[in-house]
């Protein structure tokens, strides 16, 4: 903001009112307003902590598979993500209910650690998506098509991550115990405690999909129904209201603030030539419209190194919109695709931001622990960008279907 704001005065000479006309023009969307009620969704599910019975209700189909507790996580943090869209909750939250008894039934901590801390890819991608909202907010995209176009590579992702668990185990067993093994008649009432949740996903996305409301139509039914499912599990308190608002509120002025001076800086280098420039220059490169995929690929790996995705997506999206634009890239799957590289951001240390939040929840584990564990996982993330690069439709099939 310091850097738009000087460059706005002293480089390009325009009045110091741009700033307030950029920053209103970025953020008066309505269809921002469903951010805050998504956040708003998985904070109170988070701190009333009734995801434990998601978890233990997942267990009891996933515990039997090598890895049991862990591919649960994974299931569990897709459940949660179609809940909320929120990565940082899904870590905390799984941090706290399933490494425990990840521990305590004696799982490797690099193995459950780096599980917990990867498994919050799933939350960004499978809709609804609070980044996704964001970057079709900001870029002037259909926000159903893009929460669309995330669903199946959502679960694409989520079984490319069991495979990943599965195959470290096979490759070195002595990382989990023998496998949890529970009745037919246990599963069965598994069910019964997975429906509540199924029904406020199927409430969101029905809503969202079939055309019944806008996007934040039903961020609001969601956040509803979240206060409806945690009341009847007799978990509901003012003080947890209270914290969830709070904590709502943050999130959504940290990101929103970074947002419009996003807005502005990009103003700013438009205005000056700057991003004309970079832009000519890039396309000019002999490497082809992959290869210049493959240096935005490399650029997120390292600046995830430092940076959290929603950041990178602000910091870099001036310099690098015009550029997929030019490319004829389709900003749908574009969207998706920077979901994944961007969300990589989270388990790379030594700034991840999953690695952070989970030490703080974990904080006997040193934070090497937790970074090793999450480093195989890279592998079923660049996976699954390859998938949607060979096969774009994975990410625009559905979308085609809704929009006839």
């Amino acid at each position: 903001g310091i850097v738009a704001v000087v460059g706005l005065t002293w480089y390009i000479d325009q009045p110091i009112s741009q700033v307030a006309e950029t920053t209103w023009s970025s953020l008066n969307s309505f269809t921002l307003t469903a951010m805050p009620l998504f956040i708003f969704m998985g904070t109170i599910l988070g701190n009333t902590g009734v995801n434990e019975r998601l978890f233990a209700a997942i267990d009891k189909w996933c515990g039997h598979f090598p890895g049991g507790l862990a591919i649960s996580v994974i299931a569990g943090n897709a459940i949660f993500g179609a809940m909320c869209g929120s990565a940082m909750a899904a870590t905390a939250t799984f941090g706290k209910i399933a490494f425990p008894v990840m521990e305590k039934k004696g799982y490797s901590p690099r193995l459950g650690l780096g599980a917990i801390a990867t498994a919050d890819i799933l939350s960004p991608l499978i809709p609804p998506s609070i980044l996704l909202i964001i970057y079709g907010s900001w870029q002037g995209i259909s926000i159903v098509d893009l929460l669309a176009a995330g669903l199946i590579p959502g679960l694409t992702m989520m079984i490319l991550l069991m495979l990943a668990i599965v195959v470290q185990v096979k490759l070195n067993p002595s990382l989990i115990p023998p496998p949890t093994k529970y009745t037919w008649r246990e599963r069965f009432v598994a069910v019964f405690e997975v429906l509540p949740f199924a029904a406020v996903i199927a409430g969101v996305l029905g809503a969202i999909f079939g055309g019944f409301m806008t996007p934040t139509e039903a961020a609001a039914l969601g956040a509803f129904l979240s206060l409806v499912l945690t009341f009847a599990y007799r978990r509901l308190t003012f003080d947890i209201i209270k914290k969830s608002l709070l904590e709502t509120v943050k999130v959504t002025s940290f990101s929103l603030f970074i947002m419009a001076m996003a807005t502005l800086i990009s103003h700013v280098f438009n205005s000056a030539g700057i991003i004309p420039l970079i832009k000519d220059y890039v396309i000019s490169l002999p490497i082809g419209k992959y290869g210049i995929l493959v240096l935005f690929f490399i650029m997120y790996f390292f600046m995830g190194m430092f940076f959290d995705s929603w950041s990178m997506l602000f910091l870099t999206f001036p310099f690098v919109m015009p550029i997929i634009h030019s490319l004829d890239i389709n900003l749908i799957w574009w969207g998706v695709v920077y979901v994944m590289a961007g969300g990589q951001a989270s388990m790379t240390p030594p700034f991840g931001l999953s690695l952070a939040v989970l030490h703080g929840v974990v904080p006997w584990h040193p934070m090497e622990t937790i970074a090793r564990g999450a480093v195989p996982f890279l592998i079923p993330i660049y996976l699954n960008i390859l998938l949607l690069i060979l096969f774009p439709q994975l990410a625009l099939w559905l979308p085609g279907l809704l929009g006839g």
